[in-house]
């Protein structure tokens, strides 16, 4: 088993993935860390989708072009979930109060949901295992998606975790430095822009000779271009197919 130090300071995405399985112990243990999550009241507002079976990973792969869905051992589907106190608020003739319908609710199902993916990264790293993050499962298909993994209503897909026994062990990606991170007592009131821009310039040096392929991305440029793609995302009409319709 890797340190905790290891274990987060060490962590990169893994994209590539051997056809080893996963040892039985190895899930438990990351379905136990999953489960040990803290939530917000400890409500547990959410459920995982563990996809070992490969043709529907095939099929996630189509909707998403994520390679690493369909090479993965596990994918795991996090989502926000309210139906499980749905189920029970009406087997114990308990009013539910349209909190899905809040940006709250539907905020308190994305955190909850986003620990405890983090929970399953730490615990599959620290054995060594592979990981990768994957937000396409939450926008790239996401009525598709809802319907080939039978989420009911008010449940939704906040990110995917693939998990597996690396092929490769990529280069550590650099990330922005404390001064960016880490405030003290307020949020900084000088110009960051000198260290945004030193930032900037250390990832387009790293994508320049990094191992694998290389790129001349800078870091501003590459995630603006992600949120010019993301405003063609139609998210409010996926939580309204799944019983999420925002009023406050």
């Amino acid at each position: 088993m890797k340190s905790v130090k290891e274990t987060l300071l060490e962590r990169r995405s893994t994209r590539r993935y051997e056809r080893q399985h996963i040892s039985q112990s190895h899930l438990n243990l990351i379905y136990a860390a999953i489960r040990n999550t803290p939530t917000s009241y400890n409500g547990q507002q959410f459920s995982v989708i563990d996809v070992s079976d490969q043709e529907t990973k095939i099929k996630l792969y189509e909707l998403t072009n994520q390679k690493q869905i369909k090479t993965c051992n596990h994918f795991l589907l996090f989502c926000a979930d309210y139906n499980k106190i749905t189920t029970i608020a009406k087997a114990k003739e308990i009013e539910m109060p349209h909190f899905v319908h809040t940006a709250d609710g539907v905020m308190v199902g994305i955190i909850d949901a986003s620990l405890a993916m983090m929970s399953a990264v730490v615990a599959a790293e620290s054995c060594g295992l592979g990981t990768c993050c994957i937000g396409y499962a939450r926008t790239a298909a996401p009525e598709k998606i809802a319907q080939l993994l039978k989420l009911p209503q008010g449940v939704f897909a906040v990110c995917g975790l693939a998990i597996g026994v690396p092929r490769e062990v990529n280069d550590l990606k650099p990330k922005q430095g404390k001064e960016l991170v880490i405030h003290n007592n307020y949020y900084r009131t000088d110009d960051m822009t000198s260290d945004l821009l030193e930032y900037d310039n250390r990832i387009t040096q790293y994508n320049n000779t990094r191992s694998g392929t290389t790129s001349n991305n800078d870091w501003a440029s590459h995630i603006i271009d992600y949120y010019h793609e993301a405003m063609n995302y139609k998210m409010l009409d996926a939580l309204r197919a799944q019983g999420f319709d925002i009023i406050k």
